[in-house]
């Protein structure tokens, strides 16, 4: 199965989930390394643009391509999350939740989106590289910024 992540061109083939430890995430406390993809490249776009400034968007960003094991994928249902899950900024329980999946070395996590109901976001978790997933491609893209225009 292939999964996407939208990244700046320096940051493209990082597979240390380096962003997600500095800034940490919606599933992940700082200090926790992962890499969040999406199922579909459009989701990827949405999920990066819900997170990031208009005035920090570069020109030129990559598609990251990823093959993941779908053997290797628990998925947390949406009737198993906190209450609060969907609110923002992330809360403490979905940071603690997928934290606690990573530092079990759970490989792949799947998780709801927030931003388009019934469609999922896949966290990858670094230290599983090269068994449960890897990055087979990364193509420039051109970030149309009338996704983020009023």
């Amino acid at each position: 199965m292939k999964v996407y992540r939208i990244s700046k061109i320096e940051y493209a083939k990082d597979l240390a989930g380096t962003g997600a430890k500095l800034y940490g995430g919606r599933w992940n406390h700082v200090n926790t390394p992962c890499i969040y993809t999406s199922e579909s490249r459009a989701l990827a776009i949405l999920e990066y643009s819900v997170n990031i400034n208009i005035d920090f968007i570069p020109n030129s960003l990559t598609v990251g391509t990823f093959e993941i094991d779908e053997d290797q994928i628990q998925e947390i249902k949406p009737n198993k999350l906190p209450i609060d899950w969907q609110e923002i900024p992330a809360t403490h329980s979905t940071k603690t939740i997928g934290t606690d999946f990573l530092q079990a070395n759970v490989p792949i996590i799947k998780t709801p989106s927030i931003i388009v109901p019934d469609e999922y976001n896949y966290i990858l978790n670094p230290s599983q590289l090269g068994i449960a997933f890897q990055l087979v491609e990364v193509k420039r893209i051109i970030y149309d910024l009338r996704i983020k225009k009023a």
